[in-house]
């Protein structure tokens, strides 16, 4: 926990809700009339100040513009506030009626940092000819088809060992962030957030075995498209580049983490069932 001292923050903000932008000025008047430098982007953007030294980051939109947010601010360990205008809001902290008093209990410090394990995720091109990309995400990474009506064909090892070749619509890699995401759509297992683990999902399998795995922290998944369709390499929803034939893709547990900012310990369980509407019998 950190005493007042924090001097600049930035707004993260959707860049297609009315209601997101609305809030940013409303957040930004606030901070403003404290005295503090507030820098806003739209959650689409490159970079956020980049330069400055950031205290804080508040995302104003839903889950997608939480996992944007940390993306753009994660390099610099600044932690993330999520105020939520979507409609799970499983990362997000606040709602728009409680923003001035998450704002008042900023400067107070009265509040905790949730360390969220993050994926690295490593493409190299066949042949070597262009430089190995490196990318960071909070959720998962994903190698999927990218023509519609077509599967890949996607070969999988375990620390560099030959595991199984898919035939899939796609695999996603997830952390236990995100196996409330993609994964669970995909019918991969709910993981505790608490957890340091990779889950690995296929969508649309066409083979017997379609069972998620789970995998230790300090196993790294290698993926291969070996023929077939063309593919594409998508980290937190985010596509970050083609996938060839022959190109090498690497997922590991990242050094970085995400450091979220929480008002008391967030029930992960109690959270479950209010988003799923979940009732005992």
């Amino acid at each position: 926990m950190r005493a007042s001292g924090f001097r600049h923050v930035a707004l993260v903000v959707h860049p297609e809700r009315p209601a997101a932008r609305e809030l940013a000025s409303r957040s930004a008047g606030w901070w403003e009339a404290a005295g503090y430098t507030v820098s806003t982007v739209r959650a689409d953007d490159d970079t956020v100040a980049e330069g400055a030294a950031l205290d804080f980051a508040i995302s104003l939109g839903g889950d997608g513009t939480m996992l944007r947010t940390v993306q753009l601010t994660f390099d610099r360990k600044v932690p993330v506030l999520g105020v939520n205008l979507g409609t799970l809001g499983y990362l997000t902290e606040v709602e728009p009626s409680g923003l001035e008093e998450a704002f008042e209990r900023l400067v107070a410090g009265a509040y905790e940092l949730e360390e969220r394990m993050m994926l690295e995720v490593a493409h190299e091109p066949a042949g070597g000819g262009s430089v190995e990309r490196r990318h960071i995400g909070l959720n998962e990474a994903t190698l999927e088809r990218a023509a519609p009506g077509h599967t890949i064909r996607a070969g999988v090892a375990m620390d560099g060992r030959p595991f199984l070749t898919y035939v899939v619509d796609g695999l996603i890699v997830a952390t236990p962030t995100g196996s409330t995401a993609y994964n669970l759509s995909a019918r991969g297992p709910i993981v505790s957030p608490g957890l340091r683990a990779l889950v690995v999902t296929p969508i649309s399998p066409h083979l017997l075995f379609d069972r998620s795995l789970v995998l230790g922290p300090d196993e790294r998944v290698g993926l291969s498209l070996l023929e077939g369709s063309a593919a594409a390499l998508v980290v937190d929803g985010r596509p970050v580049a083609p996938v060839a034939v022959g190109d090498r893709v690497e997922i590991g547990v990242s050094t970085a983490s995400a450091l979220v900012v929480t008002f008391g310990r967030r029930d992960f369980h109690a959270v479950l069932r209010a988003k799923f509407g979940l009732t005992d019998r």
